[in-house]
């Protein structure tokens, strides 16, 4: 398969087909050069956010009920384009009113040629969305079995804490989606190393979409810093940077790779090294209690 991510700018819309115009664009360039799975990044709907003019939009609060006020819309659209093109579409994560939370969550919806296949709300929250947003943290992982193999998602913070990750490898993952959002280079290196760490200890593909450039307008994503990429095992069958593809940094755009499901199986089964398989032997290293040792 040729998988898309998407270093993606958010900007200021002035209507709802302004916002239908610029995704449908986005899915066609994609879907144009082959692409099969294409991954939209962390609160890429907060764009929505500028349907409600400037004063909402520069509200935390204001911003974020005006996002989900357009969530049917959204979906609707998504749903037309998969099947339009006949891709799967990982759509830019946003707020959404979970049945479980009386806060929003951070959700980004999976969307296939035959609909919504499902949705993944992010786990752990970051500083900024517990203690200036009020976002409240997802219950559940899933997996999403598809044509394309099995997807798991590790929404932009949610990538940095490996447990996560491997529950999902552990109930079928080959390939993990990382949408992200992060506002200063320091932000975007941990997301992206978190996200090669993934691949490197699941021994599978981990694809990296982040929002870039400046959007003053909205104070939740004021400034986006990142480049997307598309990461596997610096092992046998992949780069040995790990890196598949990657955009230059800061710069808006797609990034594509080709990859085999059974190139993930062959390195898990035959690489060099097997850290898929001896996941495990951690457990029985820290079974007993660390020692310390102290300098005479």
């Amino acid at each position: 398969m040729k998988i898309a991510a998407s270093a993606y700018q958010l900007d200021f819309l002035p209507d709802w087909d302004a916002y239908a115009a610029k995704i449908t664009a986005w899915v066609r360039d994609a879907a144009s050069e082959g692409a099969d799975l294409l991954v939209f990044p962390e609160y890429g709907a907060m764009e929505l956010a500028s349907l409600g003019g400037a004063a909402v939009a520069a509200d935390l609060e204001a911003a974020l009920h005006e996002v989900m006020r357009h969530g049917p819309a959204v979906e609707a659209l998504h749903c037309a384009l998969a099947a339009q093109f006949g891709v799967h579409i990982l759509g830019a994560s946003g707020p959404a009113q979970a049945d479980y939370a009386a806060r929003p969550v951070n959700r980004a919806v999976l969307y296939g040629p035959n609909g919504v296949i499902g949705h993944q709300d992010k786990q752990i929250m970051t500083r900024f969305e517990r203690e200036d947003w009020d976002i409240a943290p997802g219950q559940g992982l899933r997996v999403f079995e598809t044509p394309l193999g099995c997807l798991g998602v590790v929404i932009c913070y949610d990538s940095e804490f490996p447990l996560l990750a491997r529950a999902l490898v552990e109930a079928g993952a080959e390939i993990l989606l990382a949408p992200s959002c992060t506002e200063a280079l320091a932000g975007y290196t941990r997301v992206k190393v978190g996200a090669m760490a993934r691949a490197l200890e699941n021994q599978c593909v981990c694809v990296h979409a982040p929002t870039v450039g400046p959007a003053e307008w909205c104070p939740a994503v004021d400034t986006n810093a990142g480049a997307a990429a598309i990461y596997g095992p610096p092992d046998l069958g992949f780069p040995s940077d790990g890196i598949l593809a990657q955009t230059a940094l800061d710069t808006p755009g797609w990034v594509y790779a080709d990859v085999s499901l059974d190139a993930i199986a062959h390195v898990r089964r035959a690489g060099a090294v097997l850290n898929h398989a001896h996941w495990g032997e951690q457990e029985m290293r820290i079974a007993q209690p660390v020692q310390r040792v102290k300098s005479a």
